[in-house]
């Protein structure tokens, strides 16, 4: 599972917290420390600039529990 997160996304931390909470592994991929990423975001968004965005194989969340 990849998670593209920002620092100043409340919905970021509180995905991450929630994984860590539930022991669920994941690679974080810092929108601020490698900012290349967002076009990749983008293209799973179609085109917007929104995190956190998840990838778990063929499947795309975007956003925390509907929000984000």
């Amino acid at each position: 599972m990849i998670v593209y997160t920002h620092p100043d996304c409340d919905y970021s931390a509180a995905l991450k917290e929630e994984l860590d909470k539930d022991g669920i592994d994941y690679k974080e991929v810092d929108l601020k420390l490698n900012s290349d990423a967002w076009a990749k975001v983008e293209d799973l968004t179609g085109g917007e600039r929104i995190t956190p965005v998840v990838v778990e194989g063929e499947n795309v969340i975007v956003g925390f529990k509907g929000v984000g």
